[in-house]
């Protein structure tokens, strides 16, 4: 093993991914020998993370790995951040994939369209990019940095994509399910999908901006907070949240359900068994002209 430790010494300093001193400390009572050495560049510049690179993949398996029942690791706060970032980006392609499929599952059972769910999805998804390029532009890149009392530091706190994707993703579908529910119970009830799109945009548009001024005040006082993590975290949800409660559900959202038309309601008939939620909404028009339903309803009651 000592035989091995040298040769690694030799050859991580020849390669130029390790530099002097090297320190060696055994403990004989657990059986454990440890190796400190600094690494080339400033311990987390891409000529460091080159060197480590080197380190696992070809240095460490070509010396200490060849002794019989020897485990060798690399450690560090260079190797614990890449590490952890790795293990993020891989529990951040299911968590995605799940959001978005649980988000789907919802939308076709709450509304009984395959292509209202998909729609509702892809716009949620315009407003978490939009989010990204924000916090991209503003905290990488400094566009606009000293109007939230920072500067570019060069990166984003590698936990905020995930945890932003999945809160917008909840307050983006609450948004939905309760503007296009209002869409679906008038073309049920007759109006034709231009009617349709016009009473549910009208009828909801108090609440959701109401309630999307609220969330955007509350999220840009984080955005005023020194830490960084606040400061991005408050950035990146009062601009999501805006557009999405602007652009998106005002603008975007009824043009594409308009050009669309009756090819909204698309429901294969494999899927036509599905459970459908109801929501509770008001009687309205059966359409132009008609007459509503003026039958009593019970109101809802809360509690028991």
């Amino acid at each position: 093993m000592r035989r091995a430790i040298a040769s690694f010494e030799t050859a991580a300093l020849h390669a130029g991914a390790l530099r002097q001193p090297v320190q060696l400390t055994v403990y004989r009572a657990a059986n454990v020998a440890e190796i400190t050495a600094p690494l080339p560049g400033s311990g987390s510049d891409a000529s460091s993370v080159r060197a480590l690179t080197a380190l696992r993949q070809r240095l460490i398996p070509q010396t200490l790995g060849r002794v019989p029942g020897t485990q060798a690791l690399a450690d560090g706060q260079l190797a614990a951040s890449l590490d952890y970032n790795a293990a993020l980006r891989s529990a951040a392609i299911r968590a995605f994939a799940f959001v978005m499929a649980a988000a789907f599952v919802l939308m076709l059972v709450s509304l009984g369209s395959v292509v209202i769910a998909a729609t509702c999805v892809l716009l949620d998804l315009l407003s978490v990019g939009a989010a990204y390029g924000v916090m991209t532009a503003v905290f990488q890149h400094g566009w606009g940095a000293a109007l939230v009392g920072t500067h570019a530091v060069g990166a984003i706190e590698s936990w905020i994509p995930l945890f932003l994707f999945v809160i917008l993703f909840g307050l983006s579908m609450d948004y939905h399910v309760f503007v296009v529910s209002r869409i679906r119970e008038a073309h049920d009830r007759g109006m034709t999908t231009a009617q349709a799109v016009s009473h549910g945009i009208r009828s909801t548009a108090g609440v959701v901006t109401s309630a999307a001024v609220i969330m955007v005040a509350v999220f840009a006082v984080f955005g005023t907070l020194s830490m960084q993590d606040f400061k991005q975290l408050g950035v990146g949800l009062a601009v999501a949240i805006l557009l999405d409660a602007t652009l998106i559900r005002v603008v975007l959202l009824p043009s594409l359900m308009a050009l669309l038309g009756e090819r909204n309601w698309y429901l294969p008939r494999w899927l036509a068994r599905l459970p459908r939620i109801s929501h509770g909404a008001p009687d309205l028009p059966s359409g132009p002209g008609q007459v509503p339903d003026r039958r009593q309803r019970l109101p809802a009651s809360v509690g028991g």
